[in-house]
Order: C-alpha cells, then sequence, then structure tokens
C-alpha cells in the first residue's frame, strides 16, 4: 500500500484542481451508521415508507419519517469529525483542495474545518429543515426540541402551518438542481478525482467520477470494498478512509 500512498501524494502535490468526493465510508468511521449495508437502517425500516411522496402526501407518512428521525439525529448530532475529515481540512489549509463533494448528510466536513463554500452537499444536511410553505429555515435541534416535547409532527407556526421538512434528500425526492450541477461542472474541471470511502452504486452521484475521468482527470479511489468504477481508477487504494487519507496527507506535507 505504501507505494500507492507515495503516487498518490504525487499525484496531489502536482494537482491544481483536487476534487474529493466523499461517502458513507467517511461517516461510518464516526459512529453513523451506513443506511444501507447489512445490518444497517434499510434492514430494520422499510425504506419504501420514507419515500417523499409519503411525507408530503400523508399525516402518517409524516409521523412515521419523524419517528425514526427523532433517534438518528443524536446519532449525526454526537458524532465527532474522524482523521479523514481532518486530513480533508488539511488539504484545504495547504491550498490543495478545490472542493469537496459529498453524500453525506451530517455535516462533519464543515465542522472539520472545509468551508461550507467549499463542501457540496448532494443528498442535504440533517441538521437543517425548512418550511415547504413559506421558506423558513430552521434547525435540525429546533425540530428535535419539539419532538422530545411531544410533538410527533413538526409543523411551521402560524400563520403559516406548513409542513416542515428536512434538508435531506429523500426517495423519490429531485435532487438539488444547484448542487448537482454544479457538483458536475466542477468534476468535469478537476485535474484529480479522488473518491472516499463509497461504493459508488448511488447515482447520480456515482457518475461524478466518470464525469472527470471523461475529461482527463486522474481518479483515484480509497473504499474498503470493490466499486462497479474500480477499472477506471488509476489508483485503488483497500483501506478505511481515516487511516489512508492521514497517510496520504502526512506525505503530502512532507512534499510540499
Amino acid at each position: 500500500m505504501q507505494g500507492e500512498i507515495e503516487r498518490v501524494a504525487e499525484l496531489v502535490c502536482r494537482s491544481q484542481r483536487l476534487v474529493v468526493f466523499t461517502g458513507a465510508g467517511v461517516s461510518t468511521e464516526s459512529g453513523i451508521p451506513d443506511f444501507r449495508s447489512p445490518g444497517g437502517v434499510w434492514d430494520r425500516f422499510d425504506p419504501e415508507e420514507f419515500t417523499y411522496q409519503n411525507f408530503v402526501g400523508s399525516e402518517e407518512g409524516r409521523r412515521k419519517y419523524w419517528q425514526l428521525g427523532r433517534h438518528i439525529y443524536p446519532v449525526i448530532k454526537n458524532a465527532e469529525p474522524n482523521p479523514a475529515h481532518y486530513a480533508l481540512a488539511d488539504l484545504h489549509r495547504l491550498e490543495r483542495l478545490d472542493c469537496v463533494i459529498t453524500q453525506n448528510i451530517d455535516n462533519l466536513h464543515q465542522r472539520a474545518g472545509v468551508p461550507p463554500e467549499k463542501v457540496i452537499e448532494l443528498h442535504g444536511n440533517a441538521t437543517r429543515a425548512r418550511c415547504l410553505g413559506c421558506g423558513r429555515s430552521y434547525t435540525r435541534e429546533e425540530a428535535h426540541e419539539w419532538l422530545e416535547g411531544g410533538v410527533e409532527i413538526p409543523v411551521c407556526p402560524t400563520p403559516c402551518g406548513g409542513i416542515i421538512k428536512p434538508h435531506t434528500i429523500m426517495f423519490g425526492e429531485a435532487m438539488p438542481a444547484r448542487e448537482t450541477h454544479e457538483a458536475e461542472r466542477r468534476s468535469r474541471q478537476s485535474d484529480l478525482f479522488i473518491v472516499v470511502g463509497s461504493s459508488l452504486v448511488v447515482y447520480p452521484a456515482a457518475f461524478m467520477p466518470l464525469y472527470a475521468k471523461q475529461s482527463g482527470a486522474a481518479l483515484v479511489i480509497v473504499n474498503l470494498s470493490e466499486t462497479p468504477h474500480d477499472d477506471y481508477a488509476d489508483v485503488r487504494i483497500p483501506g478505511k478512509a481515516g487511516p489512508v487519507m492521514e497517510r496520504i496527507v502526512e506525505r503530502v506535507k512532507e512534499r510540499l
């Protein structure tokens, strides 16, 4: 693995437009469960009950969602950034990072020190919510306090009374147009694209490394398990996100 670490460090040092793409494998190292893996949330709950259509279309759909959210949000709230998050923040401080495109919803990249304007969240952010009626913003902490106080379905205070929805993308909901467009643009403009902790099976997010590769970028994949895009990778490192990224950034610092 050391040879691959050295090669990626060299690519980072030469890069002018480094884009890093992160998935659930980064969040799990902070103790946040992977919804899709065996034993994950969707092994215990039916994802078809938690669609966007059910959420906006019925009180029962919203009640079920908030029941699940009441248990999941504290896990996200109490999670701490791990070495992978801090390694990417170091790349920013070293002026090597163009942006982070993430499938994660936990806000940990920002908490580790990556500026919010450099984090493109394809699947939303679980620490925020908004009213679908008037557009008013809320923190997820506010909604959680309502739930803990006995409210089953948070609504926007009167006179609006609109549906409050977390700032996360649900099954059946359209991807955020601005973020998706910007992620594609930055991917196509990158000269080095590093995938960290993603199985690359969720689309359209998984198109991003292909856009980068098609545009001439070097592609690096750091993931414990194989991905459908491994054959396109210039460097493939089978390992945990935190330890691998930490070693890469250490070598980058030594080279600069």
